[in-house]
């Protein structure tokens, strides 16, 4: 049995959680077009008491492969996150193989951090390769012999949801994911492809309307408890 602050309190908590989860909801369909995005929920569980409790789940399955012809459009078909290092040094992963040509030819990502240890592409080559196992090959002209430029190596960690957001599509290690491992003999990698977002735009669309739903039907029962409360207190004066 509730007193009727107990039942505000339970609101609030309730409305509280509500109000988060449609801010999941509404930054995965903002990264509906973001290549490589993973859709992050936000799970609430009811407890017996009434309150609700919420973990936050990263759903790192794969999206769909787009063919965009672009020879520095890196899709990853399987699992696995690249290392890119930032122009003052931080290390971080993502799934985002939206790449170019930057400063001293070198293959980084949209906003400049560099792919792997660094692969240099040679401005006037005729054409450059990404093999399925990372492995960078640079064609001097149509008859020459292809040579090795590097390789765009592939990490795995043994809990990824324990990957913390950086922002600009890219997460970080911590004492819950583990250290990256390098993955060796793979063909993973996908020339002229990207990976689009996995969000799922018809399940996020019906979850955001049924959020809105339940937080205007909270919202209401917050305001007749009130209005209760407030006759609780005259009919004592």
């Amino acid at each position: 049995m509730y007193s009727l602050q107990g039942i505000v309190r339970k609101s609030v908590n309730n409305v509280t959680n509500q109000f988060e989860k449609l801010g999941y909801v509404g930054n995965n369909l903002a990264n509906l077009n973001t290549h490589g995005y993973k859709s992050v929920s936000f799970e609430q569980m009811l407890n017996e008491d009434g309150y609700l409790t919420a973990a936050i789940r990263t759903d790192y399955a794969n999206g769909s492969i787009q063919i965009t012809s672009n020879p520095y459009d890196v899709a990853i078909t399987g699992p696995g996150f690249i290392p890119v290092i930032s122009p003052d040094g931080q290390v971080a992963y993502t799934r985002d193989g939206a790449f170019k040509q930057g400063k001293d030819g070198y293959l980084v990502t949209g906003d400049d951090w560099i792919v792997g240890e660094g692969i240099k592409i040679p401005t006037n080559c005729y054409k450059f390769q990404i093999k399925p196992n990372g492995d960078v090959y640079a064609y001097d002209t149509r008859e020459a012999q292809p040579r090795k430029l590097g390789n765009i190596p592939l990490v795995m960690f043994d809990n990824p949801q324990g990957l913390e957001q950086q922002g600009m599509n890219k997460l970080t290690p911590t004492e819950d994911s583990g250290e990256p491992k390098l993955v060796k003999n793979h063909d993973l990698f996908a020339q002229n492809n990207l990976e689009n977002s996995n969000t799922n735009i018809y399940s996020s669309v019906s979850d955001m309307l049924r959020l809105n739903a339940s937080m205007l039907a909270s919202t209401r029962m917050m305001k007749v408890v009130d209005d209760m409360y407030n006759k609780a207190i005259n009919i004592r004066e």
